[in-house]
């Protein structure tokens, strides 16, 4: 079998570690050109020096997804809702200028687009109002670009991950007793890893899912599957 990305261009937002990077590399495996986004450059370009070592075709673009200027005016948020901004600022509003500009650019190919929800915008999470409302407000934005974009056939679908080993959950999961807890509550007994992640990702972008749009794929071990 061919690869399945074999003569096209990802663009991968925060790939230069975790779920992104896992992904990029993933995607780059099957064929794709591979250009991955985020603050930080020497971690993009890490990431680009291990897909080329493999054969592949990486670049890096560094930029602020959460700095609209930068991503396609610096933003700050220094009032007293600056916590629920910075979650929208960052995770929607980055999922908007990145889907509007994707779209914009495949209106005469057609091409897919996958962003990225937790499952936190699909179950309440008390103390995490703003991240819960901005995971959420993802995927149905996600769900009305799908529809808009279907007649060009652009596709926009979301992965829906739970608890994944990152460095951004690296603290949290270093607690033994933490980690044991959060694992009783997946029915498949762990935690996930980025190149799970990635490899939902790959699927969404590739043609065995041409007939998927406007979905939301949980990716985490059944945990959204059962009440606690």
């Amino acid at each position: 079998m061919g690869l399945r990305m074999q003569a096209r261009v990802a663009f991968v937002s925060g790939g230069g570690s975790g779920i992104g990077a896992a992904t990029a590399i993933r995607l780059a495996q099957e064929g794709a050109t591979v250009v991955i986004c985020g603050r930080r450059r020497e971690p993009l370009d890490a990431v680009v020096a291990q897909i080329v070592a493999a054969g592949g075709r990486a670049d890096a673009v560094q930029a602020d997804v959460g700095d609209e200027a930068q991503y396609v005016a610096a933003i700050e948020a220094q009032t007293s809702t600056s916590d629920w901004r910075l979650n929208f600022t960052t995770s929607v509003d980055g999922t908007f200028w990145g889907t509007r500009t994707a779209m914009q650019l495949m209106q005469a190919s057609g091409g897919s687009i996958i962003n990225l929800s937790s499952i936190c915008g699909t179950l309440g999470t008390a103390w995490m109002a703003g991240y819960s409302a901005a995971k959420a407000a993802i995927i149905n934005f996600s769900r009305a670009a799908a529809a808009e974009g279907a007649a060009a056939g652009i596709r926009v679908n979301v992965v829906v991950p739970a608890v994944v080993e990152t460095p951004a959950t690296a603290a949290m999961l270093s607690d033994l007793a933490t980690r044991k807890a959060t694992e009783k509550l997946i029915p498949m007994g762990r935690v996930g890893q980025p190149v799970d992640i990635a490899n939902a990702i790959l699927f969404l972008a590739s043609d065995e899912a041409r007939y998927i749009t406007g979905a939301a794929l949980p990716v985490d071990g059944g945990r959204s599957a059962v009440l606690v």
